[in-house]
């Protein structure tokens, strides 16, 4: 969450720049997303541009890293397939994690864990993943929320950032997660 003062909040940053269970999460998605991108990419050219920069956004500070890669000759849409679904949705290891989640969670996840953003004519590629982003449809919805579970993670820590993460939306519905 945000802090209620500047002071607070940049205690959160800093904190979540140090915290262990936070960096051990996001290096092993950028490690997924390196080998990922180098099966679908030009192996040489894939490189981390950012690690562990925390963004700050309206209701959440967040830790990203970004990782890039040249397609040379390779096409984008199977780059794209090489790196889906995302290791921020999947954790490691991949494959396995995949089947698990088959067997725990009961349907499709639809848009949510997805990719969003575009192609270009140029061959650039510039996607998103699809988090805590509300669906309507008639008479329905949805909203995808969830978290990384690692060795490290503290199962009340993990529900409060559920908690946390769901708060601005369902907090304008006036409900609250349970």
């Amino acid at each position: 969450p945000r802090g209620a003062t500047p002071e607070d909040d940049t205690a959160i940053v800093l904190e979540l720049a140090a915290n262990p269970k936070d960096r051990a999460e996001n290096l092993m998605i950028v490690d997924l997303v390196r080998n990922d991108l180098a099966r679908g990419a030009q192996p040489v050219t894939v490189q981390v541009d950012k690690l562990f920069d925390v963004e700050t956004y309206a209701t959440v500070h967040q830790l990203v890293s970004t990782v890039s890669a040249e397609l040379g000759d390779k096409d984008p849409v199977d780059c794209v397939r090489a790196a889906f679904p995302g290791g921020s949705m999947t954790g490691a290891p991949k494959i396995r994690t995949i089947e698990i989640i088959d067997e725990l969670e009961s349907g499709p996840r639809g848009v949510y864990s997805g990719g969003l953003g575009y192609f270009s004519l140029d061959g650039a590629v510039d996607l998103s993943m699809v988090i805590r982003t509300l669906v309507l449809t008639p008479g329905h919805l949805e909203y995808g929320v969830g978290g990384a579970i690692l060795a490290l993670s503290d199962p009340e820590a993990e529900w409060e950032e559920i908690r946390v993460k769901t708060r601005p939306l369902l907090g304008l519905l006036g409900v609250e997660f349970p």
